[in-house]
């Protein structure tokens, strides 16, 4: 089965080795990355790693939506239409496999062949870890938020799962959107259990459920592990790299504290473990394992660059000193004498 993942990235660097190297294990064949004026090595890692199935080209963009022009670039590519499935996925997003041997051909079989499986985020707290660390980011952060609810949302956002013959009329960055054909059948779509998407999130009837339906019952097959905080060190760089996807969006204190519940422990990724560290080593034994280093260096040189600006300085002591909870909850914990 040929399985072509589709990201975009803006130094990222000392994550890509996992990345990869973790969806290879899950069953992806091929990787199409578009990158954004990397200056931390990024390009010259991605472009080593051709015997990894890695292909890597300029964005597409010029000032506007980055990852929707790479989007449209990419459903042309050889590589995504030459493809069985097609996954659209960032980098800090790892898809965590309940089913079978945790592999995306026992995920599709569990959902019972669909046309798209869309799988439902949970998001990894930053765990207290301030200091960034070259292992594993599955294998530091293992804490979050109740996988039912987000904040105060019962419906949580997807990525999703695409197969050859949808009748896509465009890829989104969470969900494939339809072409309206009347009198044909809509395609078979399923969420992370094997059920069926509800209508309005097929028919993306409602703006606010185009991305998103209620998480409740929608992880049996699998769940996608989103690591969007990372350290403390890795949210302050993330910060000055900005969104990779959109100009102009910056990341701050709501989006920290909406994403560091750290309320429930889930180990369950940790299975892969073993396998990774292994092929890691392997990769880290030739020329990028050189890369890698190089884009580490770069990574923690930021960061010590960053924290004499008295502005990410500032943001840094704030966000350290922050609850580990959702906005809102603390006020609630006073509230009800719980605090």
């Amino acid at each position: 089965m040929r399985v072509t993942a589709v990201t975009c990235v803006k130094n990222e660097g000392p994550f890509l080795l996992e990345w990869v190297a973790y969806n290879r294990l899950i069953g992806v064949t091929h990787f199409l990355f578009y990158t954004n004026d990397c200056s931390d090595g990024t390009d010259a890692l991605l472009d080593a790693m051709g015997d990894y199935g890695v292909t890597r080209l300029p964005n597409p963009a010029e000032g506007r939506n980055y990852q929707m022009e790479a989007l449209k670039h990419a459903a042309r590519h050889p590589l995504v239409t030459g493809a069985d499935w097609v996954w659209v996925a960032d980098v800090d997003e790892f898809l965590n496999i309940h089913a079978g041997d945790h592999t995306l051909p026992a995920l599709i079989e569990a959902c019972g062949d669909p046309q798209a499986v869309s799988v439902t985020f949970q998001f990894f707290a930053n765990d207290g870890i301030e200091t960034y660390e070259d292992r594993p980011v599955i294998e530091q952060f293992t804490h979050t938020h109740n996988p039912d609810l987000w904040c105060a949302e019962t419906a949580i956002e997807v990525k999703t799962l695409v197969r050859r013959d949808f009748p896509l009329h465009y890829y989104g960055a969470h969900r494939p959107f339809c072409r309206d054909r009347p009198r044909v059948a809509p395609p078979v779509w399923t969420d992370g259990s094997g059920r069926p998407v509800p209508p309005k999130f097929l028919k993306a009837a409602n703006p606010r459920r185009m991305r998103k339906f209620p998480a409740a019952g929608a992880r049996h097959h699998a769940t996608l592990n989103h690591y969007a905080l990372r350290s403390l060190d890795s949210y302050i760089v993330k910060n000055d790299r900005g969104d990779v996807n959109r100009e102009g969006r910056a990341f701050g204190d709501t989006y920290w504290r909406e994403r560091n519940d750290s309320a429930w422990e889930d180990q369950s990724i940790l299975r892969h473990l073993p396998a990774l560290h292994a092929a890691l080593a392997k990769m880290k034994c030739g020329p990028l394992g050189a890369l890698h280093e190089a884009s580490v260096a770069a990574h923690r040189a930021r960061r010590d660059a960053l924290l004499t600006d008295p502005a990410f300085a500032k943001m840094h002591g704030q966000l350290k000193a922050l609850p580990p909870y959702p906005p809102g909850e603390p006020e609630l914990m006073t509230e009800l004498g719980l605090a």
